[in-house]
């Protein structure tokens, strides 16, 4: 057998301090294992607070010198050298463990009894060390899972290559984005904002390349307006992939899929309901009688399924231009568009169709112009389609083309019921139904959902028209109006409980600003977008019953 090298332990060579202070740590290593062991619950800062007590413990081991059956006899002689650190942990460790042990003896037999309640560990006090890793881990923890935040050498950088005297004074930071991501420098504009901005865009990406976006918004909490005019701004700096939206996923394209199918279902289910004066008697007994409870055959729709396609078409037909008017107003912008995902709906065919911005929108102007060109599309259409099938109502030559409906219809609109009025007379609008043609439904159900969606709420395309045009504080104060009289249903008759429920679901957070969110939109973009909202109101707003009767607009029945 070999032998041990002269550097080998053993008892006979070691001092009695070093074997004493060897089979202590080791003793309290054991213990610090056991206690880690039996506090598992507390998560990631106990067990990383134990792994650094065995630490301590083996550096400590490390720092006594071992010597061999030659070493010499001075070196025994010197004192031994222990780290302060060391030692303070060391008594730390045991007045926690001693209190603990103190509260396990309190506390046992009566574990559901308890006495406090803390917002750290259960049992944990939390004056320790242990607790106070246990927050650094947490706090680790939401960095990690949060967005990735903005790197401290490049906004070191940053404000040494962009900002200064003559484009922008910084003053201050503050944190910037939805979870503090980014930066919001502060200070004072040096010049023209737009030139600055444009001149500090240029100068981010020759300094970091592709890798922030940099935004112009009003500074938050201002005393008071620019000395140049206009309100004070800030410039806000994020990572690109944390301010831009993602790109569209499988299953994004299934479920947009699976929407437009059921779309295109309830667009002929309203072409089939609009020919209720023809069919089958057991079908209208069944979905118009609330007591009817024995199911029709389904199989006698099948003939006026053909028949309805063409109102189908129309109520469809208007979707796709509204989503069409959106994607011609966002190409020559340079904006990206995600995909549409239509909402089907049995009364209107369809409550319209969710369209998320897939690039990050560089104006206020855009905004508007992108938000409006959607909705104005649609109502230009079914405008159109709605005076067409007026004037074919009144017309000989179609009357084996016009279905009965509800006069009681017309009621649901201020505007359309006016104009209906006005074109196909008093003898024809006073009376229990009203023959009309085809295109008036679709151009109605088309004019309905128009207006809907440029109600100035949330993320509606009127919600990101006022934010663009009039500033997100506008956008509040129209929105809780909105609400209210969808609560009311003063707007939308009895569409109103289910589009405000549709909105607060799907529509109600506002949408995210521009690259410059600083910079006014004009006279003539507010102008148009007032007069809009204005027709927005007539078109959603019911004909009372005492203007309904002095305008001959259907049958007013008074109890």
């Amino acid at each position: 057998m070999g032998t041990l090298p002269s550097y080998s332990l053993s008892n006979a060579t070691l001092g009695p301090d070093f074997r004493c202070g060897f089979f202590r740590c080791r003793e309290k290593a054991a213990l610090r294992t056991k206690f880690a062991t039996a506090r598992e619950g507390y998560g990631f800062g106990c067990l990383r607070f134990a792994a650094l007590r065995r630490g301590n413990c083996r550096r400590k081991m490390d720092g006594f010198r071992c010597l061999g059956g030659s070493g010499s006899s001075e070196e025994d002689n010197e004192p031994k050298k222990v780290d302060s650190s060391v030692a303070t942990e060391e008594r730390e460790f045991s007045v926690a463990t001693e209190e603990r042990d103190r509260r396990n003896d309190d506390e046992s037999g009566a574990e559901n009894n308890q006495a406090s309640i803390s917002s750290g560990p259960s049992g944990l006090p939390t004056d320790s060390p242990m607790y106070n890793n246990f927050q650094v881990d947490s706090f680790k923890l939401m960095e990690l899972l949060g967005p990735e935040k903005v790197d401290p050498s490049d906004i070191k950088l940053i404000k040494e290559k962009l900002f200064g005297y003559t484009t922008f004074w910084v003053t201050g930071e503050e944190q910037f984005g939805d979870f503090g991501e980014g930066i919001l420098f502060l200070g004072n504009l040096r010049g023209k904002r737009e030139d600055i901005f444009a001149k500090l865009q240029r100068q981010l990406a020759e300094v970091t390349g592709d890798k922030y976006n940099l935004f112009m918004v009003e500074e938050p909490n201002s005393d008071g307006p620019d000395p140049r005019g206009g309100p004070r701004v800030s410039f806000g700096l994020l990572r690109k992939e944390v301010s831009e939206p993602g790109p569209t996923t499988l299953w994004q394209y299934v479920i947009a899929f699976i929407l437009f199918v059921l779309t295109v279902g309830s667009c002929v289910e309203l072409g089939i309901a609009s020919q209720l004066n023809r069919l089958p008697p057991e079908v209208v007994d069944y979905f118009t009688n609330p007591n009817a409870s024995d199911p029709p055959d389904m199989q006698l729709l099948v003939p006026y399924v053909e028949s309805a396609l063409p109102l189908a078409y129309g109520v469809l037909g208007v979707q796709l231009f509204h989503e069409v008017g959106h994607f011609l107003a966002a190409f020559p912008r340079k904006v990206k568009l995600g995909l549409p995902y239509f909402i089907p709906n049995i009364t209107l065919g369809s409550f319209g169709a969710i369209t998320q911005f897939k690039s990050i929108l560089p104006d206020r102007k855009a905004k508007v112009d992108v938000s409006m060109a959607g909705p104005l599309a649609g109502a230009a259409l079914s405008f159109s389609m709605f005076g067409v099938g007026l004037l074919l109502s009144s017309h000989p030559a179609a009357v084996g083309d016009l279905v009965q409906v509800p006069s009681m219809l017309f009621q649901g609109s201020l505007l359309l019921g006016v104009i209906s009025r006005a074109v196909l007379g008093y003898s024809a609008m006073h009376a229990a139904t009203v023959s009309i043609h085809p295109l008036v439904i679709a151009g109605w159900c088309g004019l309905t959902t128009s207006a809907f969606n440029m109600l100035p709420v949330g993320c509606l395309d009127g919600g990101r028209a006022v934010q663009g045009a009039y500033g997100k504080g506008w956008l509040v104060g129209f929105g809780l109006a909105t609400y209210a009289m969808l609560g009311l249903g003063v707007l939308g008759g009895p569409l109103s409980l289910p589009w405000g429920l549709y909105v607060l679901i799907c529509q109600r957070t506002p949408e995210k600003p521009c690259l410059n969110d600083v910079t006014e939109v004009g006279t003539w973009r507010k102008t148009a977008l007032a007069v809009t909202l204005f027709f927005v109101v007539l078109t959603l707003l019911p004909l009372w019953d005492q203007l309904a009767e002095e305008l001959g607009v259907g049958l007013v029945t008074t109890f």
